[in-house]
């Protein structure tokens, strides 16, 4: 058995049939697009690969990687994800999604990776087996009437303000363990924020405040009638001043729904927050093996936060 890169059209003729009613929504066309403009962009020749275990010619399982840079300090830790783990039926119960992970961490091991991560949906307990550790994984719930009902000069997020929004996002979370975000990272963002509103049925309302010729605040999302919620990705800022209003732009991007959810935000952005209804996530629980001493330092500190979730809900794979 030998672990192969699946190249993109390959992939999505072998794997994507048979993956298409757990995650494509069930129309494989759709589903079989949206990936390939995912493998085909920028992001995704660079950052992105399709993976299998093979014996001989046979396909035993398969998986997806992203590359990503986890800033911690000074330090640069160099993480691989994982996402999208799966056996054809057939072949189910005899180890080969479990060799095939094994094989990749030992790879990822031998060529300078820190950390390999990943966001369960079903049996963490399967992961923790072969050395991934749970981290925090939470969401929260807030009444939007709980947030200051304040006169702000609200505009939505246009295309031109997405340079802006970037340079809020490494702001407010400068100082803070974080997943860095390149351009390409960010243009990859964009995607899966369209994307998973999409399958909620909502409706993308990204909603910013001006500071000067600039933007002070910014807050993604989207409204969500039927579940009366505005569904929170994130939300950045440039300085102090600008953050004491996420508070009210929260708010006004809910609008007359009743209730903002989201997953708990990251340190420097929980604190604007009131308490709220939080709550352990039943999907997308982030887990996390370490490859390094680096990487061991960095989950070991991750595992211990208790007011706080590690990433925002963009970083998902």
């Amino acid at each position: 058995m030998q672990l192969r890169t699946i190249a993109p059209e390959a992939y999505a003729r072998l794997v994507m049939p048979q993956t298409a009613p757990l995650w494509g929504g069930g129309d494989l066309d759709a589903y079989v697009a949206r990936w390939l403009g995912i493998a085909r962009s920028r992001f995704g020749r660079k950052h992105y690969r399709t993976v299998g275990l093979y014996e001989n010619r046979t396909l035993l399982a398969s998986l997806k990687e992203y590359d990503r840079t986890i800033l911690d300090g000074s330090r640069r830790l160099r993480a691989v994800g994982l996402g999208a783990v799966f056996t054809p039926e057939a072949l189910r119960g005899r180890g080969y999604a479990t060799a095939m992970i094994a094989a990749v961490l030992d790879r990822a091991r031998n060529e300078g990776y820190d950390v390999a991560y990943l966001f369960s949906d079903i049996r963490p307990q399967f992961y923790a087996a072969i050395g991934f550790r749970k981290l925090p994984s939470r969401e929260i719930v807030l009444r939007a009437d709980a947030l200051p009902s304040k006169r702000l000069a609200v505009v939505p997020l246009i295309e031109k303000d997405w340079g802006a929004v970037r340079r809020c996002f490494d702001l407010a979370s400068r100082g803070h363990v974080r997943f860095e975000r390149t351009p390409l990272v960010w243009e990859w963002v964009r995607a899966r924020l369209d994307l998973q509103l999409e399958r909620s049925g909502g409706q993308p309302f990204h909603l910013t405040v001006r500071h000067g010729r600039g933007i002070g605040a910014y807050v993604l999302g989207g409204r969500i009638p039927h579940r009366d919620a505005y569904y929170l990705s994130e939300f950045g800022f440039a300085d102090d001043l600008a953050a004491s209003v996420v508070p009210g732009l929260l708010r006004a991007a809910a609008g007359d729904l009743r209730r903002i959810v989201g997953w708990l935000p990251p340190h420097g952005a929980r604190e604007l927050l009131p308490r709220g209804n939080i709550r352990a996530r039943r999907g997308s629980v982030l887990m996390a093996a370490p490859l390094s001493s680096g990487g061991t330092r960095l989950v070991s500190h991750a595992t211990q936060s208790s007011a706080a979730d590690f990433c925002w809900e963009a970083e998902h794979v």
